[in-house]
């Protein structure tokens, strides 16, 4: 389903691609656990799709979660987690949020 969702998304067609990304992250969580890798790279990607429709509080909420389950997880200075608080950055940059990008930014 994540493949036929990043299709989606590839086209345009964000609100299909935010339907599947809803079922596979709760699938995930369900049968992997809320911190398997692959629980919180849905959670990405559907923060992803958020971003892309401009739905910037969700993406946030969702950016930030993932930044904290991987801090944990896998370190602070893993290369998921890196590109998680880089994500987030991106999103405050979207909204003009400057000092709080770039905070993220130098970490």
């Amino acid at each position: 389903m994540s493949t036929l969702a990043n299709s989606y998304k590839q086209h345009g067609e964000y609100s299909k691609a935010e339907e599947l990304e809803v079922q596979v992250m709760e699938t995930s969580s369900r049968m992997l656990g809320a911190e398997h890798l692959n629980t919180l790279t849905s959670m990405a990607n559907l923060a992803s799709t958020y971003t892309n429709q401009g739905r910037w509080t969700e993406a946030e909420k969702l950016e930030v979660q993932v930044i904290k389950t991987r801090s944990r997880v896998l370190g602070t200075e893993h290369p998921d987690t890196l590109t998680s608080i880089a994500n987030l950055a991106s999103t405050y940059i979207n909204q003009g949020r400057w000092t709080e990008a770039e905070k993220l930014e130098v970490q």
